[in-house]
């Protein structure tokens, strides 16, 4: 039986000095509009997760993160219908600039206890029960 194709994404909790955590709501016309995830996203030929991240930072929420900063935390690895994610988590809670939604997206900060009551993907649900024993 062939596999699905393996997706590489890179995510990161934000971490703010109140001990909330960042999410943003996934944009009408892209696949799983409307749900809340973590900020990231796909991890370029060439590129590693950390690299992913610190440009995928930049594009979306207009922040600059250095590597030192980003802290291997755990990760997700889901089968979807037509691809296998596999999500690397990272804790981030130094950071420059003032975070704002450059794509348009929603922005809520968090504390994880309170983040199970939002609408997730299924591969983003079991990293906030991490978090929560975290913070």
């Amino acid at each position: 039986m062939p596999s699905a194709p393996l997706l590489l994404v890179a995510a990161i909790a934000l971490v703010d000095i109140d001990g909330r955590v960042l999410v943003q709501q996934r944009p009408e016309g892209k696949q799983m509009a409307g749900l809340w995830e973590f900020p990231g996203g796909k991890v370029e030929a060439g590129e590693t997760p950390e690299a992913s991240l610190i440009r995928e930072l930049k594009e979306e929420l207009d922040i600059d993160v250095t590597e030192a900063c980003l802290a291997p935390f755990s990760f997700a690895s889901h089968a979807y219908a037509d691809f296998h994610l596999l999500m690397p988590l990272f804790v981030c809670r130094r950071w420059q600039g003032a975070v704002r939604a450059r794509e348009g997206q929603a922005l809520k900060w968090l504390r994880p206890a309170r983040m199970g009551d939002l609408p997730m993907p299924p591969a983003d649900k079991p990293l906030v029960a991490m978090l929560r024993d975290l913070l």
